[in-house]
Formats: structure tokens, sequence, C-alpha cells
């Protein structure tokens, strides 16, 4: 019997079913890469939702060396002679209440502070490397969070916010700016093995495009550094699915209409990972770096640690020399079996420890970005969660201190050799010139050319910014 003609056009063939739904996008992954017969893309600038920065950027990367568990402000960059004089009394200030509640006497550093460089920035023995740079650094030791404990404090350090579901300050860079090379990720994250309490989230991009989520290079693990980087079948059977697959795809999107951007959103994404393919082995690859760099870097290093984290140090260099916008480094594995800056004991050691294994590669970095031409075009950001307390846990370790603490920032955009902002006679509350993390994430936008009050997203009905309704660049540390 012959169908009549509204039959047929209500019914679709089992291939026009099977070309709108067939594997969805499990296969995209390569379709940039076949491509081209060459099987790499052309490097070439994406611009990002701005188009261009809102002023003329002083730094075009950052770099963002996350102290993962507090760093302790008193004994790296802050120091108080009162502690030493007051050493073994009971604390006479007003004390917040702590994680642990267990209040100890006032306890000096371990490590003596020494003037550094022709600027005489004080920097503890903690950091011998990171010390011959101290006329490069600028050091914010008036810096504040709002939550004593991990999770939420690495949230607030990295999105502003302290719950799940905000985008990272690397997803609004990538977002607000594009990327310098389609090969490459705008927002990578080296994994030296331990991801901060809150994980993964704290490198989401929220509600922003999925393109611009954090990717993760795991750096001196077993297996490859990304995950699937390897092609599955060959060359002239991907090409033959992908392009099935592709015309389906494209089909679905279009006939969403507008609600198609979260689609379209997802094509990109596999694109990247297409072109990731043959660009992330070769800017991972560290045989082509001469014996002299590697060596300053420690990545040859007999400490295994050390030698890990020269590895993300060194292809952090690489990868902003390929464009990506925003890096960040973790702490790396073995050090703790979490947090391994939060020394709640045995301060000496496991601060000494943690130190050990980043102050010969962020002393190289900065080395190797000045011989390169590449300082002034690069912002260094190195900052923990919060703080530690000026008072002991016990007898040997520091609380959780968000009142007050110290970070630094380096490269082209920063004056070197200064302090701003100061705490208290004892380290413990900052006092002048306060910087909020809000403030934070203002000054590195700002240093990337980006009003951060204009960079936004509309979602759910209100726009969104990194700072929310706050934050004010800290415009005297600025060149």
């Amino acid at each position: 019997m012959q169908k009549n003609s509204n039959q047929s056009s209500n019914h679709i063939s089992r291939r026009q079913w099977l070309a709108r739904h067939a594997n969805g996008f499990g296969q995209l992954a390569l379709a940039g890469l076949m491509a081209n017969q060459a099987g790499v893309r052309a490097i070439e600038e994406s611009p990002g939702a701005l188009g261009q920065p809102h002023f003329k950027p002083k730094a075009k990367h950052v770099i963002f060396l996350f102290m993962d568990g507090g760093m302790s402000q008193v004994d790296t960059f802050d120091p108080k002679p009162r502690l030493v004089t007051d050493a073994g009394k009971p604390f006479p200030m007003r004390i917040d209440a702590t994680q642990f509640d267990q209040i100890g006497k006032i306890l000096p550093s371990v490590w003596p502070f020494k003037p550094r460089g022709q600027s005489g920035l004080p920097i503890s023995d903690l950091f011998p490397h990171l010390a011959r740079h101290a006329d490069d650094l600028c050091v914010i030791r008036s810096l504040t969070s709002e939550f004593p404990e991990h999770a939420q404090a690495c949230y607030f350090v990295h999105t502003g916010n302290s719950s799940q579901g905000r985008p990272s300050v690397g997803s609004w860079a990538s977002y607000g700016l594009g990327t310098n090379n389609d090969n490459l990720p705008g927002f990578v994250v080296l994994n030296g093995g331990m991801i901060p309490l809150g994980g993964v989230g704290c490198y989401s991009s929220g509600f922003l495009p999925a393109e611009h989520t954090g990717a993760f290079f795991h750096v001196g693990a077993q297996g490859p550094i990304v995950e699937n980087i390897s092609p599955a079948h060959p060359a002239a059977k991907q090409r033959m699915a992908l392009d099935f697959i592709r015309a389906a795809d494209h089909e679905f999107r279009d006939r969403l209409g507008d609600e198609g951007r979260a689609v379209e959103s997802a094509v990109r994404t596999m694109e990247l990972a297409a072109n990731m393919q043959t660009a992330v082995p070769e800017a991972a690859d560290l045989t082509h770096e001469s014996a002299a760099t590697k060596a300053l870097y420690g990545v040859d290093s007999t400490e295994p640690l050390l030698a890990r984290y020269a590895k993300e140090a060194l292809i952090a260099r690489r990868l902003i020399e390929r464009g990506v916008r925003f890096v960040e480094l973790t702490m790396v594995n073995g050090l703790r079996f979490v947090s391994p800056w939060d020394s709640h004991g045995n301060l000496r050691e496991e601060h000494g420890k943690c130190a050990r294994t980043v102050d010969q590669p962020i002393a190289a970095l900065i080395h190797d970005l000045k011989s390169r031409g590449m300082w002034q075009d690069t912002l260094l950001v190195c900052a923990g969660e919060f703080g530690r307390t000026p008072f002991a846990q016990g007898n040997d370790g520091r609380d959780h201190n968000p009142q007050g603490y110290s970070c630094w920032l380096a490269g082209g955009a920063v004056k070197g050799g200064m302090a701003y902002g100061a705490t208290d006679e004892f380290g413990y509350r900052a006092v002048s010139d306060v910087v909020t993390m809000h403030d934070l994430h203002a000054t590195i936008l700002h240093a990337m050319g980006v009003d951060h009050t204009r960079l936004t997203y509309r979602f759910g009905g209100r726009d969104y910014r990194l700072t929310d309704v706050f934050g004010n660049v800290v415009k005297p540390i600025l060149v």
C-alpha cells in the first residue's frame, strides 16, 4: 500500500535516524585534527567575549603558583621581631576561632629573615633561591580571606565564592580574552598529584561555556600527560566517522536555533581536544630543552618531589610561550597526605619540605622568563588559601589564619622589590592597606587589560562577574 504524503513527512528513514542520533559527540574529538592533511591546525588567536582588552594589558599571561594548605606569613615574607621578644608567652590579642582550638604560646619563626637584593626586601631563609629575586617580588602582606576551612577557602581564592559552581579566575580570563593558540586550552592546570581540597570545582568554568574549564595536565604521573591524548583509530577510519558525526551534530545544533549555544560550546570543546592531540605532547616534551635549562629548574634532581615540581614550572613556561592564557601549578603528591603547607604540627620539617620542593623551580622560572624576553608579558601570582597563626598549635605547629597573610606577585605588570600593606606587630591580623580576595582578583584582571566590573556573564536572570559586586584594583603595586 502506498503511503500518503502526510505519513511520509512525519517519519524518517533508518539512515536519517542514525544520522541524527548516533554517537553524539563521542568521536568529534579528532575532527579539527583530521581536517588538515598535515594533522595540525594553524596556530591562530581566538578573541574572547570582550573581542579585545578594555585597555592595553601589562600582562598577556598569568602563572598561578598555588601554595595549597596555607603557607605561614611569619615564616616567609612578614618578619615580626615581637615574636622573638615575646616567644613562649601567652598571645595577648583577641583570638578568633581556630580550626582545632589548640591555642599555644607565641611561636617565633624558625627561619631567620634577612634583607635581600638592592631593595632590602626581607625574605626568610626558607627560600634561599627565591630570595635572590627579591627585587622582582611585590609582597602583599595584608591579604585576607573570609573562610578558615580549606575547601571553602580554596574555592574562594580560585572563584571569589565559597561554594562550588562558580567559574575559576582562569576560566574568566580565558572567557574574556580568548586564546593565543587554538591548539591548546586557554586555561591549564598542571597537576602534580595534589588537587586542593574542594577538588576540581576549583577549576570549573561554572556557568561559562565549557571550553573555559581548566584542562588538567598530569605532570610526572604514570601514563600520558592528558588522558586519551592518543587517537584510538587509524586516520582514514576516523575521517569517515567524523564526517558523518559532524554533519549529524551540526544538524542537531541548527534545529535547536538559539538554544543550540550549549551544543556549539560542546563542539568547540571537542574540536579543541582534537587539536590538543598533537599540540600537547609537543608542549610537554622536555627533550628539546637544553641540559642547562633542565638543571636550572631541577628537572633531573635526585629529589623526586623537587624534580616533579620543576617539570611543572618548565612546562608552564612552555605553555605560555605557546599562547596559553592562564596556567596554575598545584603542589606535588608525596609532601603530605593532604594540603601540603597545612603544618598543624612539625612546622620545621613540613614547611621545610614544601619550600625545598618549590624554591629552586620558581626561582628558575623567573630567571628563564627574563632570559627569553617573556617577563614583561607574564604575571606570576603566588598565594595560598590563607596564612597561619603566629601562636603555636600545640608546641610546634600553626593553625589556620585568614585574618591577615602574605602573597606575592611578580612580572611586567607589578613593581618589584616592595612590600604592600601590613599586619599587626604579631603578624596576626591585617591592619593597613587591607587587600581582600576580590581586590586580588580585580588586580589580576586589570594587569591583563580587563576592567573587572565590565567582564560579566548573564546567568539565571542576572549578570555575574568574578568579583561579584566587590573588589578594587590595588593600583599602588602596578607599574
